[in-house]
């Protein structure tokens, strides 16, 4: 993974570069705006992989009028009835908007799998119909970037017990949390389907090697700008460390090799 930014000479360096594509992030949303376009940017990943800290970086210096950040919790009684996508629609970017989802509909294809929260009819009807579904949203306009954080299993362990003596992150801590090391092979299996069989041309998976926070920061925004069309590109910025950053092949296709 190369030198962490750890000493205060990497922090600075660090904080310089993030800077610098924060800049880049303002000058995409002043183009969604003026240009009526529609971003929707899906974040999954694995308990503990960082989404969180993620999103708090790309959202930093823009304008929470016009950037929404979502993260759903359990659906209502009212909403286990309704069609598994239609409370996620009511959330999908307008013109000149960008949200962001904290998990998403792929809930579906991991927790909900794993844990035993939806059944295997509702599952298979969900994997045979989100392609589809995300096809009509980007035929509608929407442009759709989704990107997995995957982290090996003594990285989330560490994260995990972090989280337990940390006061500032205790209510980051879940009874989901506590079966991410023993359910950690059945998450492996139900990412490797869902990456398998739902990184379509349209709406592709991006899988970033997260272990290291910060490199995920930057390299996460960087992929990010670069997919985006905006005036005033810094483009020298914009290039990823090809291994945190790996684009996941067409659709049924092997994905890139991850943490069993």
């Amino acid at each position: 993974m190369g030198k962490e930014f750890k000493d205060d000479h990497h922090e600075a360096d660090y904080e310089a570069q993030l800077r610098l594509l924060q800049i880049e992030l303002v000058k995409l949303q002043r183009q969604i705006i003026s240009s009526g376009l529609r971003l929707l940017v899906i974040l999954e990943g694995r308990d503990t992989a960082g989404k969180d800290g993620t999103i708090k970086r790309i959202t930093e210096h823009l304008s929470p009028r016009e950037t929404h950040v979502v993260a759903l919790g359990k659906p209502s009684s009212r909403e286990e009835g309704e069609w598994y996508f239609q409370r996620y629609v009511s959330e999908l970017p307008s013109a000149g908007e960008i949200a962001i989802f904290n998990r998403s509909w792929y809930n579906r294809a991991g927790v909900e799998k794993v844990m035993g929260f939806c059944t295997d009819d509702q599952y298979k009807q969900f994997m045979s119909s989100v392609n589809e579904f995300e096809a009509l949203l980007v035929n509608s306009g929407i442009q759709i970037l989704k990107y997995y954080l995957d982290i090996d299993k003594k990285e989330q362990a560490e994260r995990l017990e972090s989280r337990k003596t940390d006061p500032l992150k205790q209510w980051k801590i879940s009874p989901i949390d506590e079966q991410a090391q023993k359910k950690w092979e059945a998450y492996s299996i139900a990412r490797d389907l869902m990456l398998l069989k739902t990184s379509s041309e349209k709406a592709p998976w991006t899988v970033i090697n997260a272990n290291s926070k910060k490199r995920t920061h930057l390299n996460l925004i960087r992929d990010l700008l670069s997919r985006v069309n905006y005036s005033d590109k810094e483009e020298k910025i914009l290039s990823v460390d090809p291994e945190i950053v790996m684009p996941c092949p067409p659709l049924g296709t092997k994905p890139p090799k991850l943490a069993p």
